[in-house]
């Protein structure tokens, strides 16, 4: 059986514990997409797990695949490995051959890119990683993938031909000096080492196949996607995306499996019981705001909800993993979520932080927006229209803080009656039951309605 796990808003829903919370019963944790812009934190015993790229099935000591649909930093993987080694860990990865490689220079090009679009109003938002200047090279057909840097002459030969144009890109276009980052020697020598360790460690597999044999052989896989619906390349608020797919279509293509496995098991749709993001783009419901990211901040100031905004950011700690950056904070965006579930079709929901709303006299959700003259119910294709919509709001009567400790213990009756009440909306607008309710940071800090592999 498979259990794919999607984000349903804009990314940080906390998609990393529910993977560590449903992986004591899977052999295999698969991640489809993205790379170290992800970051997915897990919570055992006290001891927190700040992970980036290696999958989150590590804390349970469960082998990581990196799928097709994934570019990798080996830097970062590496580092990740060594740190998880320090801490007591036995990190499993395990590289799909066909992912896509991350190199110096796709990190040095996404950083000039970005700068340059900040001085015409098109700042994304990046982390500055390079990841969307890999997946550029993947869809131009001039990437180098994994399996290369099994090869030494192979690799050297592939940068001969793509370094000097990215050279020719930064030096002539954008006007940089560079380095050895555009340096074909240079990045040969660092990257066959890479290469090399993956073969000693026999870390790369052909991933379609490797995962095939494993649920032939009775194994459960988890697929974990990165980031969230609303920054898909292809069902996002398009330029303010990722360039890859976290709905749960990716994890077809990016682990080599095909959509009948993916749409036999669980699609578990994860909801941050408010919403945030990190960068730019339209927010409708959004409470304050945050200078450089949010739109027209410096000319309409940060909104009379600013003190909320910032309340419910310290009490849930909505900082970004990767990047540290301050995350956006609005009321949960029911249009966005209906959203999302029809682009996976989610068979359950997880939903999380409905702790950190706990104290507020009011919850409030937008159930629908106004636009150019009518209501409606969804998101708008384009981020023109989206960014002019009003939202309409729908008021919940708060709930108390509790022992949210006591409430993981004793069940979901024990969970506040108004949180209940805000959850079988979610549930209902949805058309989904509710698996597991989070209530604090840890693994132990969970109501679980639903263990879908058991």
């Amino acid at each position: 059986m498979t259990v794919t796990i999607v984000g349903s808003q804009l990314g940080d829903e906390g998609k990393g514990r529910v993977v560590d919370l449903y992986g004591a019963a899977a052999d295999v944790v698969a991640r489809y997409q993205g790379g170290d812009n992800a970051g997915h934190t897990v919570v055992e015993g006290g001891n927190e797990y700040k992970l980036s790229l290696v999958p989150s099935g590590v804390v349970r000591g469960k082998i990581g695949v990196l799928g097709n649909g994934c570019v990798v930093n080996p830097e970062t993987l590496f580092d990740e490995i060594d740190t998880l080694r320090e801490r007591g860990l036995e990190p499993d990865v395990r590289l799909a051959r066909r992912a896509h490689v991350i190199l110096p220079y796709h990190r040095v090009l996404d950083g000039i890119e970005e700068d340059v679009k900040s001085d015409s109003d098109r700042k994304v938002g990046t982390t500055g990683r390079g990841i969307g200047p890999t997946y550029e090279d993947k869809a131009g057909r001039r990437g180098i993938r994994v399996g290369d840097l099994l090869d030494a002459e192979l690799l050297h030969e592939k940068l001969e031909y793509v370094v000097p144009q990215k050279r020719a890109l930064a030096e002539k276009v954008f006007g940089v000096e560079t380095g050895e980052a555009f340096d074909v020697d240079a990045v040969h020598e660092q990257y066959q080492r890479y290469g090399e360790r993956m073969k000693e460690e026999n870390m790369t597999v052909e991933a379609g196949d490797f995962l095939a044999s494993r649920l032939d052989d009775g194994d459960e896989i988890i697929f974990e996607g990165a980031q969230g619906t609303l920054i898909d390349i292809d069902h996002g608020n398009y330029p303010y995306v990722t360039s890859s797919n976290p709905t749960a279509g990716g994890a077809a293509t990016g682990t080599g499996l095909s959509p009948g496995i993916v749409g036999d098991g669980d699609v578990i749709g994860i909801v941050k019981a408010y919403l945030t993001r990190v960068g730019s783009g339209p927010l409708p419901t959004e409470l304050g705001g945050v200078v450089g990211d949010t739109p027209d901040y410096d000319e309409q100031g940060a909104g009379e909800n600013e003190d909320l905004a910032e309340y419910i950011r310290e009490e849930g700690g909505e900082y970004g993993t990767v990047t540290g950056r301050p995350r956006r904070v609005a009321w949960l965006d029911m249009p966005m979520l209906r959203h999302a579930a029809r682009a996976s079709g989610f068979t359950g929901l997880a939903v999380n932080h409905i702790d950190v709303l706990a104290g507020l006299d009011e919850v409030k959700v937008g159930y629908s927006y106004d636009v150019d003259g009518e209501e409606i119910f969804t998101v708008p294709a384009t981020t023109e229209r989206w960014g002019r919509c009003e939202p309409n709001f729908r008021s919940f009567d708060g709930w108390p803080e509790v022992d949210w400790s006591e409430v993981a213990d004793e069940g979901y009756d024990a969970i506040p009656e108004n949180a209940r009440t805000y959850l079988e909306y979610i549930s209902d607008e949805l058309d989904a039951p509710v698996y597991a309710v989070g209530v604090g940071p840890s693994r132990e800090d969970t109501v679980i309605l639903n263990r879908p592999f058991e």
